[in-house]
C-alpha cells in the first residue's frame, strides 16, 4: 500500500501538470483570438485613401470571425481538457491519500509530507466545487494547477518520509478533531490565495498598469469576481481556523498540562489567526480599499507557509513532527 501510495502521487503531479499545461494553452489560444479580432479590422482598411477607396492586403484573406471561431473553439477545448486532467489529478491524489492511511494504520497527517499532501486535496476539491458552480472562474485554473505541481511536487521530492507510527503525543482522538479542523482551513486558505494574487495582478491591470505581472491577469476574470470569491473563501474557513486553534489549545492542556506556551508552532498560528482576522476586518472596513484589505490575505497564507515550512525545518519545540531529518 505504501509504494502503491507513492506511485500514485507520483501520477497525480504528472495529471496536474497535464492540466496545467492545458489550462496555458487556453491562455494562449485566447490571446491569439484576442490578436486576430484586433487585426482583421486593420487588414480590411490597409490602403484607405482620401478618396475612400481600399485596396486588401491579401487576395484571398481568410475570413476573421472564421479564424476568431475557430480559436475560440480550441481554448475551449483546451480548458474542458484542463478541467478534466484537474478532476482526475484529484482522484488520484485522494487515492495516494487513502492507500498511505491504510498503510500506516491511522489518518495519513502525521508529518510534513502527509499534512501538505493533505491539505493541498483540500485546496484542489474546493476548486473543483467553486468552478462547478461559477465556470466562468476556469481561467483561474491556470494559477491552481501551478501551485498544485509546485507543492505537490516539493512534498513528494523533498518532504518524503516513510510510514512511521504515530509519536505517543499525538495518539490521541484530538488528533483527529484538531489536526482535521486546521488541514481543512489551510486548504481553504490555500486556495482563496489564489484569487487574491489574481485580483491584486488583475485590479492592476484594470487600472491602466501594462508591466510584470500585471499582464499575466490579462485573461482572468473580472477583478471584482476574484476579490469577492477570495473573501467568501476566508470568510468560510476563518471561523474552522478558529476552532482548530482553540482545539489545539485544549489538546495541549491535556497532553501537556498547559493549554498554551508560545510554542514555535502555536505563535505562528496566533500570528495567522491575526492578520487573518485582520484581513476580513479591513474587508469589513469601506474607508479600507479592497487591494489594501487583499494584501492582507495573501500575508496570511504567507504566514501558514510559514508555520508549515519555516518552523518545521528551522525551529524546534514540542511541536516538532516534520518527520525531516
Amino acid at each position: 500500500m505504501s509504494a502503491l501510495s507513492d506511485n500514485l502521487v507520483t501520477f497525480a503531479i504528472l495529471v496536474y501538470l497535464i492540466a496545467m499545461i492545458s489550462h496555458a494553452v487556453e491562455y494562449a489560444l485566447g490571446n491569439a483570438r484576442t490578436r486576430v479580432a484586433v487585426a482583421a479590422p486593420a487588414r480590411e482598411l490597409v490602403g484607405v485613401g482620401a478618396g475612400g477607396s481600399s485596396t486588401p492586403t491579401d487576395s484571398a484573406p481568410v475570413p476573421p470571425s472564421t479564424e476568431v471561431h475557430g480559436s475560440a473553439r480550441r481554448a475551449r477545448i483546451a480548458g474542458l481538457i484542463a478541467v478534466a486532467a484537474t478532476a482526475v489529478a484529484a482522484v488520484l491524489h485522494l487515492a495516494a491519500l487513502v492507500t498511505r492511511g491504510i498503510a500506516a494504520d491511522r489518518m495519513p497527517w502525521g508529518n510534513m509530507y502527509e499534512f501538505v499532501l493533505t491539505v493541498t486535496f483540500i485546496g484542489v476539491v474546493a476548486w473543483l466545487g467553486v468552478l462547478w458552480k461559477l465556470p466562468s472562474l476556469r481561467k483561474l485554473g491556470l494559477f491552481l494547477t501551478l501551485v498544485m505541481v509546485l507543492l505537490v511536487a516539493t512534498a513528494e521530492l523533498v518532504l518524503y518520509v516513510p510510514i512511521v507510527p504515530l509519536v505517543p503525543a499525538l495518539n490521541s482522538y484530538w488528533f483527529v478533531i484538531h489536526v482535521s479542523t486546521i488541514v481543512f482551513a489551510s486548504g481553504i486558505f490555500l486556495f482563496g490565495a489564489v484569487p487574491a494574487v489574481g485580483f491584486i495582478m488583475r485590479n492592476g491591470y484594470e487600472q491602466g498598469k501594462r508591466s510584470f505581472p500585471y499582464t499575466l491577469a490579462k485573461r482572468l476574470p473580472g477583478a471584482g469576481s476574484l476579490e469577492r470569491l477570495t473573501f467568501v473563501l476566508h470568510a468560510f474557513s476563518f471561523p474552522i481556523f478558529t476552532f482548530a486553534v482553540i482545539a489545539g489549545a485544549i489538546w495541549a492542556e491535556a497532553a501537556w498540562g498547559r493549554p498554551w506556551g508560545w510554542d514555535p508552532k502555536e505563535t505562528w498560528a496566533f500570528i495567522s489567526w491575526v492578520v487573518y482576522a485582520g484581513y476580513l476586518h479591513a474587508r469589513a472596513t469601506p474607508s479600507v480599499k479592497r487591494n489594501v484589505a487583499t494584501w492582507l490575505a495573501v500575508l496570511g497564507f504567507l504566514t501558514v507557509l510559514m508555520n508549515l515550512f519555516g518552523v518545521n525545518i528551522f525551529f524546534t519545540g514540542l511541536h516538532s513532527y516534520g518527520g525531516l531529518d
